[in-house]
């Protein structure tokens, strides 16, 4: 199927979490970005295309199980997990093609988590994205995943092999439709503590965003809490106590506050329609459930 023909069945936003260097965030940030879009009332489906690691489809099972044993409700997105077909990567993107195009017409987002390498499917993905977000890690090594920059006058020398992709994927989306996409780099695992916008990691970023077109901010820190609430599904933003980790949420209201900035500077199309219906799940939920537990869930 054409990307036209993609493109006039997926009606939702379109956020694409990708880059080709692993180790970045990229699954914890498409995990927040969808809770937290799910509780702002939104309609949410997120897809795995990582097809061998499947890192999201695990941490949203693992949400599903949470929950089910909690016997709350929880804000748990629609969910499509790409299966590995073995030597065949135009056949993973053909089955990607028929996911998005099975998705419902009723959505308000979709969010891809991208697999760490080069493929049919990352490059069709980024080619649908209304949004495309890209972490890097605070270094000068990941500042390479972009661009080798001239060390005194900060020129580009060369664009990297994904800038490169990223600038086709936007060519062709604009000969589709018109859209250039939104371009956002994502410091990523930054230190808690200390200056962060005068260091020359920021620089740099402030130099390669006007030469290839893309906005860059600050995500997530280096905290604990996202690493160990990956075994129970959950998310920064969920106000759930668990057991048995200890000194976990001191950082907690921190993390919570950066997650909310990061999907804030998104710049996201959150209508009001989706705020009108969390309003009423929550009154939903207050009604429903014994008052102490509703607190909980709801925060």
């Amino acid at each position: 199927m054409s990307q036209e023909g993609i493109r006039a069945h997926v009606a939702p936003h379109v956020i694409v979490v990708g880059n080709e260097k692993g180790g970045t965030g990229k699954t914890t940030l498409a995990m927040h970005l969808a809770v937290a879009l799910v509780w702002a009332g939104q309609r949410v489906a997120t897809v795995d295309a990582d097809t061998r690691q499947h890192s999201l489809t695990h941490w949203i099972d693992n949400r599903r199980d949470w929950f089910r044993r909690q016997q709350r409700d929880v804000a748990v997105p629609s969910h499509i997990c790409l299966p590995q077909i073995e030597a065949n990567t135009r056949a993973e993107a053909g089955h990607f093609e028929q996911e998005l195009v099975s998705l419902r017409r009723d959505l308000d987002f979709v969010v891809i988590d991208t697999p760490s390498r080069e493929g049919e499917v990352a490059e069709l993905a980024h080619s649908m994205a209304d949004t495309l977000v890209s972490p890097i890690n605070n270094s000068f090594v990941d500042l390479d995943v972009l661009a080798s920059v001239d060390p005194v006058t900060f020129a580009v020398r060369n664009l990297s092999h994904y800038a490169q992709a990223v600038r086709e994927a936007r060519r062709r989306r604009r000969s589709v439709d018109g859209m250039i996409p939104d371009w956002t780099v994502v410091r990523n695992r930054i230190a808690p503590l200390g200056s962060r916008k005068d260091c020359p990691i920021s620089r740099d970023l402030n130099e390669l965003s006007l030469q290839l077109g893309f906005r860059w901010l600050d995500g997530l820190a280096e905290r604990r809490i996202y690493r160990e609430l990956f075994p129970c599904g959950l998310t920064a933003l969920d106000d759930c106590e668990v057991q048995g980790i200890s000194g976990l949420y001191g950082t907690k209201a921190a993390a919570r506050s950066e997650v909310e900035a990061f999907v804030g500077a998104l710049r996201l199309p959150i209508d009001e329609r989706g705020f009108r219906r969390a309003k009423l799940r929550r009154a939903w939920l207050l009604s429903h459930q014994a008052p102490l537990e509703a607190d909980e869930l709801l925060g």
